[in-house]
């Protein structure tokens, strides 16, 4: 099999010839690349795998993500994990340049990137936000007639094709798999708003929230679409972070009214442009929203906080088709060898039924040794290969 069969088959509940995929959640924090050095290891890897070109980011990178494509790959190549290249796509609420709006002795208030105006002390790390993006419809309203210059100056075939035809040949080949981020319904509303702002505006500005999402969903349908006709994603993962610790920050009917109604939409479209398999990645206690998210057309989900929570032993017991990436304790990593093998031991029952591949429950933490994340990854293809012997839906 080679890396695409081989993580279909078992996202999908299929015995695998030989073993399951060996793969990882997500890159790790740089703080975690900066400790390994320092430890002695990642001689002969780019010194910024997210930009190992080191080139300038253009106004089209910030929508169309590959910046970080290769290097990422190269370090997982460099680990021994299957081949992923990772690539995402943005929406058009980026690219507002950088305007200082007032400087003191003390301080500097700064219009960023991303639209945010920001208060920067000079003698201190502490950041205080100034204003959102938006903070009314009429706020709404300015930006999406400016996000609609932006799809027309960035968003172009011919930038398209350059960000990710480089990939296809590769990608065809089944040399490595291409997984897909996406912002999602409520992440990007939320990224706009601010989070109390955002809480809020379902109940104060609920046409403009809708206003939103169906923005969003256009945007999709239309420009995402002529992606994935030359990429199909392996796996597309929606970023949406709606919960926290004690649960959801929004109701099941607020889900259903501005989440869901809007999955119901898209999951279809991405399915019948080849994408195989759709995730939702969020943090946090989500338990009380699965029911609606598998409603909505979710197949699967990451990176499945341990710590919050979400133990998918439990939940496959409920749901024995919805598949997983992550769920192994990244802080069992970080303990040593005896740590990692209790908690494979835990996860063996749900890795030996398919639809999972293990991997950290967020990115791999700075606290973690070397030696022993690659005593994990050791590890992994020993379970990965053992379990392949008996892989079955329950």
């Amino acid at each position: 099999m080679n890396n695409r069969e081989r993580e279909n088959a078992t996202l999908s509940f299929i015995k695998p010839d030989d073993r399951g995929s060996v793969e990882e959640t997500f890159y790790p924090w740089p703080l975690t690349l900066d400790r390994w050095r320092k430890e002695g290891y990642l001689n002969g890897l780019p010194t910024n795998i997210f930009n190992e070109s080191g080139r300038q980011p253009q106004n089209a990178d910030k929508y169309f993500g590959c910046m970080m494509t290769e290097g990422v790959y190269k370090y997982e190549q460099f680990l021994g994990f299957d081949g992923i290249k990772r690539v995402s796509f943005g929406l058009p609420f980026r690219n507002f340049g950088t305007t200082i709006i007032e400087e003191t002795d003390e301080y500097i208030i700064r219009k960023d990137d991303d639209g945010w105006e920001r208060k920067y002390f000079k003698n201190s790390k502490l950041v205080e936000i100034v204003r959102p993006v938006v903070t009314c419809p009429e706020d709404w309203y300015r930006l999406k007639e400016r996000a609609f210059g932006e799809l027309e100056k960035y968003y172009t075939d011919e930038n398209i094709q350059s960000k990710y035809s480089p990939f296809r040949e590769g990608h065809q080949r089944g040399d490595y798999s291409i997984r897909m981020n996406i912002t999602g319904f409520f992440w990007m509303p939320r990224t706009l708003l601010g989070i109390e702002e955002h809480l809020f505006a379902f109940y104060d500005y609920p046409d403009m929230i809708k206003d939103m999402n169906e923005f969003c969903l256009g945007v999709f349908l239309d420009k995402l679409g002529k992606i994935l006709d030359i990429l199909p994603a392996d796996v597309l993962y929606i970023m949406e972070d709606l919960s926290g610790s004690n649960g959801p920050m929004l109701s099941p009917e607020l889900f259903d009214e501005f989440i869901g109604a809007y999955y119901k939409r898209l999951v279809p479209f991405l399915k019948s442009k080849g994408v195989r398999h759709v995730f939702v990645d969020t943090d946090g206690n989500f338990n009380k929203l699965i029911p609606n998210f598998i409603e909505s057309g979710i197949e699967g989900f990451l990176p499945m906080d341990v710590n919050a929570g979400m133990d998918i032993v439990e939940v496959r017991k409920y749901f024995p088709k919805l598949k997983f990436i992550g769920a192994f304790n990244k802080l069992s990593i970080a303990s040593g060898k005896e740590a990692i093998d209790r908690e494979f031991e835990r996860l063996m029952p749900v890795i030996r039924q398919g639809g999972y591949i293990p991997g950290c429950d967020h990115q791999v933490a700075p606290s973690t040794a070397f030696e022993d994340y690659k005593y994990f990854i050791m590890r992994l293809k020993e379970v990965m290969k053992e379990a392949c012997s008996d892989v079955s839906i329950t």
